[in-house]
């Protein structure tokens, strides 16, 4: 395994190459091999870019006859013969059906331009700047999403203040403390030193939080909380969405409709970059170029957008991953659980998170990912002290393949326990 030229060459800001050291050359669907040969069953899935599969074969079909017809790869925001069978696409086949009624915005391609422009024109709309977050947020690294998420070393990168954020105790943290009061205690009382925010930005299911779910009924006292006061919500899809949790929103289970929707990595789940911020039609208060980039809805993204859903739809992947977290769930609870009173779990939908925060956190999450790397499993881990095993599988990673995974993770646990 030849690594020279990255060690040498490449930024040390690289961080997963230090956690899976081998140099990967192909995959499919949920398997990786390097270049000797050696498989993983991949349980990262590009940190959720992935949820198709590596190298789905109808997605790369439709990508590589749209290359083959020379069409339109660069346009910027100019119509395309594409880019018009793909809204056409998502607004009919994907939103009407779920009674959404949205515009979509295509900004810079990665998830937290995105979430750049939702603050953007949630700013502009209500004419303030604070906005609420959640402690244990992760929603980007660029200044404005960096200002929202929460995590120690992520922060400390930015090298200014980070502002116009309160963060908010997450529901999980702290016994007795309702977070939803507490918003309404800070807006009510003329000594709290905190103005009414344009927005309230959240995910679903913290994903780098740790898998920390929000439940249905805290969801509707959000969006509540949000009309009461004038707030716009935004629901942080970017890597729970996309059917990972089991409905293509991450919101449908809770039947609350977010005023701007922020998505990126699985749109088409071929691990090319591309983003969407999705926003009410009154919100659409932009100005011709007001908010751009140049590499904003990328063509080759685009196809594989469209293929991505078209797929989604043929192929009932919100009920496989459904089906999937099932098995997966039963195997924690029957397998891996009982090895240790102090391992917990949470889950939903193909989202899983293994905390071994009272069994040494860091030390111990860490043995057992590298332990699982050893074994053949790549699984990375997320959360305060980074104690939680994430396990993001493939949404179509067959079930014998899912199983297999697991038992390597059980394996890696009971090494870790020795």
């Amino acid at each position: 395994m030849d690594t020279k030229v990255f060690e040498e060459y490449e930024s040390e800001v690289r961080s997963y190459c230090r956690s899976f050291p081998t140099v990967f050359k192909t995959a499919k669907n949920a398997e990786m091999y390097d270049e000797d040969g050696n498989r993983y069953i991949d349980f990262f899935c590009g940190a959720g870019a992935l949820n198709y599969g590596h190298n789905n074969d109808y997605i790369k079909s439709k990508i590589i006859d749209y290359i083959n017809s020379d069409g339109i790869v660069h346009s910027l925001d100019m119509y395309t013969f594409a880019k018009r069978e793909f809204i056409d696409y998502f607004e009919n086949k994907l939103l009407k059906p779920r009674g959404l009624n949205y515009k979509i915005q295509f900004p810079g391609p990665t998830g937290t331009n995105a979430v750049e422009a939702a603050l953007k024109l949630a700013r502009k709309v209500k004419g303030r700047s604070n906005v609420f977050a959640l402690m244990g947020a992760f929603h980007g690294m660029t200044l404005g999403s960096l200002a929202l998420t929460t995590d120690r070393s992520s922060r400390g990168g930015a090298g200014v203040d980070l502002g116009n954020v309160t963060h908010l105790p997450a529901p999980y943290m702290l016994d007795g403390l309702d977070t939803i009061d507490y918003a309404e205690m800070l807006l009510t009382d003329d000594h709290s030193a905190t103005e009414v925010p344009a927005a309230f930005i959240i995910e679903t299911v913290q994903a780098e939080g740790g898998i920390q779910l929000f439940g249905v009924d805290f969801l509707k006292r959000v969006r509540e909380f949000c009309d009461k006061y004038d707030i716009l919500l935004i629901v942080d899809d970017i890597q729970v969405g996309c059917a990972r949790t089991g409905t293509y929103f991450s919101f449908e289970r809770a039947g609350i409709v977010p005023d701007m929707v922020t998505m990126s990595k699985s749109i088409g789940g071929y691990g090319l970059p591309f983003a969407l911020t999705l926003l009410k039609p009154e919100l659409d208060v932009w100005a011709p170029g007001e908010h751009n980039g140049t590499f904003r809805g990328n063509q080759i993204s685009i196809v594989a957008a469209k293929a991505g859903i078209e797929y989604l739809l043929e192929h009932e992947v919100e009920k496989q991953c459904r089906e999937k977290g099932d098995i997966a769930a039963k195997f924690i609870e029957d397998e891996i659980l009982p090895l240790d009173s102090r391992i917990k779990y949470r889950a939903i939908g193909l989202a899983i998170g293994i905390d071994f925060t009272d069994l040494g956190g860091d030390a111990m999450s860490k043995a057992v990912m590298q332990a699982c790397f050893r074994n053949g499993v790549i699984a990375e881990r997320v959360g305060r002290e980074n104690a939680v095993l994430k396990i993001m599988p493939a949404l179509t990673i067959e079930k014998d393949i899912l199983i297999e995974g697991f038992e390597k993770v059980k394996s890696a646990i009971e090494e870790c326990l020795k």
